[in-house]
């Protein structure tokens, strides 16, 4: 690599890893509040607890909880949200690559449609189930409502709830999400993404955050959906899901393309002779 600049480097598959968990942590930062805002208008109307708190917009979603619950509560759930970024994005997109090569023939010079879906898919299906518990968790706590020093916490913190869920669950409840069209979700982006993937993620919100018993399988909880509130309820968080979708692609893949170029930079200069 001697001679080459940083840009003209290819970039290693961790230097890929890091920048892409790094640049999705980075995004979720800013964006976690419209995500928060989603979750809630998701859960709206499941419900008697959920009834009690009315949500109005993305706006009055944010500002109704930073009144009710303080400021600190549209970022309910970060913690949990960066470990899943860290383990999804940096799965999803940092390997996309080298899985790419891995199916690629052999002598051969370009890479063929079929070859891109099935590493898009392996990726994607890897990046899913090790992020899966991290979900789980960081929709429990987004979901939580407490109103005060006296409302009921049911967990103390991110590493308790994982604890409590595999205690009160089983281990199978921190991968409570066994509905094909989650992993079609994970691949989507824009508005189209949004429309096709709003449904599954209003049902995979519902689901994760269910109590054990409420729903039998995810497609009693998008019966139940439909019969108590309508086809419209698959939509609800649409625009909140889909400004943090936007949002969050244009600042994790800008911020990765600078990490990717600064880690190669940093790389070049160790390996360059004094």
């Amino acid at each position: 690599m001697v001679g080459l600049k940083p840009s003209e480097v290819p970039p290693t598959t961790a230097v890929k890893f890091l920048g892409a968990g790094t640049a999705a942590c980075f995004a979720d930062l800013l964006t976690f509040p419209l995500d928060t805002a989603k979750v809630r208008l998701q859960i709206q109307g499941e419900n008697q607890a959920a009834r009690s708190a009315q949500y109005r917009g993305v706006l009055g979603t944010i500002l109704t909880m930073v009144r009710t619950e303080g400021p600190r509560s549209p970022y309910k759930g970060l913690v949990a949200g960066l470990q899943r970024q860290m383990s999804f994005a940096s799965v999803r997109i940092g390997l996309y690559d080298s899985v790419k090569q891995f199916y690629t023939p052999k002598g051969s010079d370009h890479c063929s449609i079929t070859t891109r879906i099935l590493a898009g898919c392996t990726t994607g299906a890897m990046a899913v189930t090790c992020a899966q518990p991290t979900d789980v968790v960081k929709i429990r706590f987004q979901a939580s409502v407490h109103t005060g020093p006296g409302s009921n916490r049911k967990y103390s913190g991110t590493m308790d709830a994982y604890r409590t869920i595999a205690r009160e669950e089983g281990v199978r409840g921190l991968w409570k999400d066994d509905f094909p069209c989650h992993f079609v979700s994970a691949f989507g982006a824009g508005f189209c993404a949004t429309v096709v993937a709003s449904p599954v993620d209003v049902v995979k919100t519902r689901y994760m955050n269910s109590p054990p018993g409420q729903y039998r399988s995810p497609f009693d909880c998008m019966l139940k959906m439909v019969t108590q509130e309508g086809p419209t309820a698959f939509y609800k968080g649409f625009t909140p899901s889909f400004l943090r979708l936007g949002a969050w692609n244009v600042v994790m893949f800008v911020t990765y393309e600078q990490l990717k170029r600064a880690l190669m930079k940093v790389q070049v200069l160790r390996e360059s002779p004094f």
